[in-house]
């Protein structure tokens, strides 16, 4: 689909992945070492390598950058940040171990702790997906090779449409890990009557399969960071799809002094 304005942001961030998979594939196709991280979450040179492109491409905009592979910034500094990025190198590090393929880049430009622009890109099918939230459109590329123009990915791109709910609910649930919080949500929903199956993804492509009409609902009743969240939430944002906290029944917010998400529900 040709003619789609880019924002400028957009283009670095779409740039930065498109590098980023490369890399990561690289990797992905070699024997690779896993370390695990203090908080025990594993850890892979393909996220290190990734982290260091998307740094170079992004550093430059000068807009301040929170990574999962970064070190973090203390709160009393990001506290003034207007505008930053959200950048996670390899979402879904397990489903790169297991090699299974659901594993992402995420890169989302978040302004008073609203994602703006989002961008998703699964290295091992090529296929991007990229938003604008304050323009309501996000889109799905799928690319032949990872080292192409913002020319071929913009003539490649479908428009994202969310599905209408109907009596069978199709609930995005964990490849995994599903909580038992997870399960009582579905079942009540069979409880009120709605046939209900169980769509399994990794990473974030469970917002991209909301976004796309894929699925209805995802709960996630089990902890996240803000940049397992942003880039997603912004595609959905964008087609008019909610990612609600349970805790505040608002928007999922960026940038806060806890980078810990709190449980979370994405629909229309």
């Amino acid at each position: 689909m040709s003619g789609i304005e880019l924002n400028k942001h957009l283009k670095t961030a779409i740039e930065a992945s498109l590098k980023a998979g490369e890399v990561i594939m690289q990797v992905y196709d070699t024997a690779f070492d896993v370390e695990i991280k203090d908080d025990k979450s594993p850890l892979t040179e393909a996220d290190k390598k990734a982290n260091d492109i998307i740094n170079s491409f992004l550093k430059p905009t000068p807009i301040p950058i929170i990574s999962e592979e970064n070190r973090q910034i203390d709160y009393s500094i990001r506290k003034d940040w207007e505008t930053c990025w959200i950048v996670d190198p390899v979402d879904g590090t397990k489903e790169f171990i297991k090699r299974n393929g659901e594993f992402t880049v995420n890169i989302a430009l978040v302004k008073n702790g609203k994602p703006e622009l989002g961008v998703i890109y699964v290295p091992a099918t090529k296929t991007l997906y990229f938003a604008d939230v304050t323009g309501q459109h996000a889109y799905k590329s799928e690319l032949k090779s990872h080292n192409t123009t913002i020319e071929n990915v913009l003539q490649n791109a479908e428009k994202l449409k969310s599905k209408t709910i109907t009596n069978k609910i199709e609930v995005v649930g964990s490849r995994s890990h599903m909580s038992q919080e997870t399960l009582e949500f579905v079942e009540a929903l069979k409880a009120s009557g709605n046939e209900v199956e169980i769509v399994s993804k990794g990473s974030s492509l469970k917002f991209c399969l909301v976004a796309e009409g894929r699925a209805d609902i995802y709960p996630r009743f089990a902890p996240t960071m803000e940049w397992d969240t942003a880039a997603g939430q912004a595609i959905c944002n964008a087609v008019g799809v909610e990612v609600i906290s349970k805790e505040t029944n608002q928007s999922l917010l960026y940038n806060k002094e806890n980078l810990l998400n709190p449980w979370f529900i994405v629909s229309k």
